[in-house]
């Protein structure tokens, strides 16, 4: 971990900040899904379905984020760009609706989306999923996917949610579990306005470490035995050895929420089907404008993966 990965990683989230300009073309998009335990759930997101188009891309947040996150537009407008529909998913209660809240194995709402009939129409489908969002996509592929989902990425994405835990929640980063917590407590509080939390917001507000978090909301929320259970439960690194789509995996050498100490013991084994790009200059989910990952295309971050994914159209 370097200062500049700590640079790439905070400096976008302060200029969006300061820079509130979306994607004028998207639509509000909503599903919505059964949930066994709360009932029927809304899902909302951003369409934007240019003419002609024959793909779509289904873009997914991270932590903490939703479907206005600063990446998940740029995602929107490279898609534009390279001439696919796009659909920016918001996971349950992401949106401040209340609805509820996601976990990082729920593929359910990714699920939702990719079957819904915008989401159908079109030809062929492609995930692009960023931290969480990234863990989530791949986990969804090496399940039972749509066979419409022709190619997944994941940019920055823990492989085993156990030892992210453990790297979050390391001393030095205390400014970046400020920031998630933060997130995730105005998200539980719209939850807590619609109906009863595993334990009052106000104790919530407590909380200073990921796993202590995960203790009192997801744990509870979603049966798990304790945190190591979701942990263990929930991570898509045991299940690698499944994956049978193609897959791109972007990381940063000097990420520090997603270290390479977190994810290295996750790719000690070849899976075939997952293509890993590592990146020496960059943080988690920020990366320069000039990066080049080797694909056949102009540079940065998006339009370098959305060329690897159409190349699997």
């Amino acid at each position: 971990m370097t200062l500049r990965g700590h640079l790439w990683t905070v400096a976008p989230h302060l200029l969006q900040r300061f820079r509130r300009d979306g994607d004028p073309h998207a639509r509000p998009w909503t599903t919505v899904l059964e949930d066994p335990t709360v009932g029927p759930l809304r899902l909302s997101g951003f369409l934007h379905e240019p003419v002609r188009a024959r793909a779509l891309l289904v873009v997914v947040h991270g932590l903490g984020g939703s479907a206005s996150s600063h990446y998940a537009v740029r995602a929107a407008r490279a898609a534009k760009a390279a001439g696919l529909a796009c659909l920016r998913l918001s996971l349950r209660g992401a949106d401040g609706s209340g609805e509820d809240f996601y976990n990082a194995g729920l593929t359910e709402d990714l699920r939702a989306a990719v079957e819904s009939p915008e989401a159908q129409r079109y030809e062929a489908l492609l995930v692009l999923g960023y931290s969480l969002g990234g863990h989530l996509a791949l986990r969804y592929a090496v399940g039972q996917p749509d066979p419409k989902v022709r190619a997944v990425a994941a940019v920055c994405a823990p492989l085993d949610l156990k030892l992210s835990q453990e790297a979050i929640d390391r001393p030095g980063l205390a400014l970046y579990r400020h920031y998630l917590l933060g997130n995730l407590r105005r998200l539980m509080a719209a939850v807590e306005a619609r109906r009863e939390l595993p334990v009052p917001l106000s104790m919530l507000r407590t909380v200073r470490t990921l796993r202590e978090w995960d203790r009192q909301t997801v744990v509870p929320r979603f049966g798990f035995a304790s945190p190591e259970d979701y942990y263990a439960r929930a991570s898509v690194s045991p299940h690698l050895a499944r994956l049978r789509m193609p897959a791109l995996l972007v990381a940063a050498e000097a990420d520090p929420m997603v270290p390479p100490a977190a994810l290295r013991p996750s790719l000690a084994a070849e899976h075939g089907a997952l293509k890993v790009r590592w990146v020496s200059r960059g943080g988690h989910v920020g990366f320069p404008a000039d990066l080049d990952l080797g694909f056949a295309a102009s540079p940065g971050l998006e339009s370098q993966v959305l060329a690897w994914l159409q190349a699997r159209l």
